[in-house]
């Protein structure tokens, strides 16, 4: 979850975010989605700039990962801050930057599955977060101002998401105190692709 909570609002904008997917499936990408990243750098979907704030961002073959593709399935790896995502049937691809939690401390590796999905979500910060930021608000409804985004997908760990951001500072950076972050355009593609069932391992 990005509990970097900010009362900055970031305006929504109709300026699609970077993507990459395999190069065999390029021809089936919306081309106003695809832009270039190369292994160090992400584009700001917003302002256009470059940021180094990730890195060995590339393709990877979901077979190592994973004896399947039922119900699709979704890698997160915590150390390129990237998300894969191939179909059941493997015909879509999609490569997305992400953010990160912050420390090792606040990140869980392993096998888990999309348990829920929601468009709009709001956010209640765990006792946890509030006892280390105790300015923080107890309760934010879905809006520019919610941490959440404007999509998230809920994991059957209790308090882990993947889920978008309206501060797209954070997406390439170690960032969360846990969840996955996506640029607000990238979640809901994901939310669009993906399903209740749907396999995640983040490394």
């Amino acid at each position: 979850m990005d509990i970097k909570f900010t009362r900055r609002t970031f305006t929504a904008s109709a300026l699609a975010a970077p993507s990459l997917v395999g190069t065999k499936l390029m021809a089936q990408t919306d081309s106003a989605m695809l832009q270039d990243i190369d292994q160090e750098n992400i584009a700001d979907p917003y302002s256009g700039t470059v940021r180094r704030n990730s890195s060995n961002f590339k393709s990877k073959d979901w077979r190592p990962y994973f004896s399947n593709l039922r119900n699709g399935v979704i890698l997160v790896d915590t150390r390129s801050r990237a998300l894969h995502y191939w179909s059941e049937d493997e015909s879509i691809y999609r490569l997305y930057p992400t953010s990160v939690p912050e420390s090792d401390d606040l990140t869980r590796l392993g096998r888990t599955s999309i348990i829920r999905k929601r468009i709009g979500p709001d956010w209640r910060p765990t006792a946890n977060m509030l006892k280390r930021n105790p300015d923080w608000p107890k309760y934010i409804p879905p809006g520019p101002e919610n941490p959440l985004g404007t999509h998230a997908l809920y994991l059957s760990w209790q308090y882990y998401r993947i889920h978008g951001t309206h501060d797209t500072r954070k997406i390439g950076r170690r960032s969360s105190n846990g969840c996955i972050g996506l640029f607000n355009e990238h979640i809901a593609i994901m939310f669009d692709l993906t399903k209740v069932g749907t396999q995640v391992l983040l490394i």
